[in-house]
């Protein structure tokens, strides 16, 4: 049976898979029991993001750094942006760091249900398991990338603030918002294959929405509550400010940490809701 479902076991060893009835959300236990399968699909995401590839796990590095490069050239030197007084390749290489981990994981989870196509019509798990492996395996590139921002601060001389210690729970909201938004498309795109197409513009457009190449100081002090419900803002610049030395903007950061938690239950919650028809569709 497809679907999402609880387990009973009966006579013989035999174990009866039911469908829930009504309005659920996620089941934490239930993952639990399927953790080594989740590590699985983990690894396998990364072994193919980087199999037959000439340069390997070096597109962790190459790729944000020729990124940080473009920008710092067309937004730092020619557009003359503002870094609120950092140099701009650290600036926008510090904001680069987790925006690209959210761009990434909301486009890989976004097709991880389609491109599983055949594992989930033929054996019951989890379903929400293949979204979060594609959320999972991300997190590789992001340390890689984050190495290489240490060595640019160092290089234009930045010094390292106990800011730091904020990094790994401001990593947690970012997976929240990936996870969330990431499961939600995953769902779409099953039953709505349009979504494929407009996954890569949504991303293109939420860059420039999201502070990655100028600060929130441009926008009206007036207006940056709005900026900050977008929760790549808080978000993003909580980061820059970790690693940076910045102070932390603790309104804007809750804003934001409020709406991806928001993000992640209603995505999760739909998810669950329609899971039991994906082997039915895909």
């Amino acid at each position: 049976m497809s679907g999402n479902g609880k387990e009973s076991l009966v006579g013989n060893g035999l174990t009866v898979i039911e469908p829930r009835v009504g309005f659920h959300m996620l089941n934490f236990r239930e993952l639990w029991a399927y953790r080594e399968l989740l590590w699985v699909l983990t690894m396998r995401d990364i072994k193919v993001r980087y199999k037959q590839t000439v340069l390997g796990a070096s597109w962790a590095i190459i790729r944000p750094v020729l990124t940080m490069v473009i920008f710092s050239v067309v937004f730092g030197q020619l557009a003359k942006l503002p870094s609120d007084g950092f140099p701009y390749p650290v600036f926008v290489y510090a904001g680069l760091l987790p925006w690209l981990f959210f761009a990434n994981a909301i486009s890989t989870s976004g097709q991880s249900l389609v491109g599983s196509a055949n594992l989930v019509s033929k054996v019951y798990f989890p379903r929400l398991i293949i979204p979060l492996s594609s959320v999972g395996a991300g997190l590789i590139d992001l340390l890689i990338s984050t190495g290489v921002l240490l060595l640019l601060m160092i290089w234009y001389g930045v010094p390292l603030t106990l800011n730091l210690l904020a990094a790994p729970l401001l990593l947690v909201g970012v997976v929240f918002a990936a996870l969330g938004v990431g499961t939600l498309l995953s769902a779409l795109t099953v039953a709505y294959r349009d979504f494929t197409h407009l996954t890569p513009f949504m991303v293109q457009i939420w860059l420039y929405i999201t502070p990655v190449i100028y600060p929130v100081s441009m926008v009206p002090k007036d207006w940056q509550w709005v900026m900050f419900l977008n929760p790549m803002t808080g978000l993003v610049e909580a980061f820059r400010a970790a690693f940076l030395g910045k102070a932390f903007d603790l309104t804007g950061i809750a804003i934001s940490f409020a709406v991806a938690l928001i993000i992640f239950l209603i995505g999760v919650a739909y998810f669950e809701r329609v899971e039991r028809r994906f082997a039915d569709i895909i």
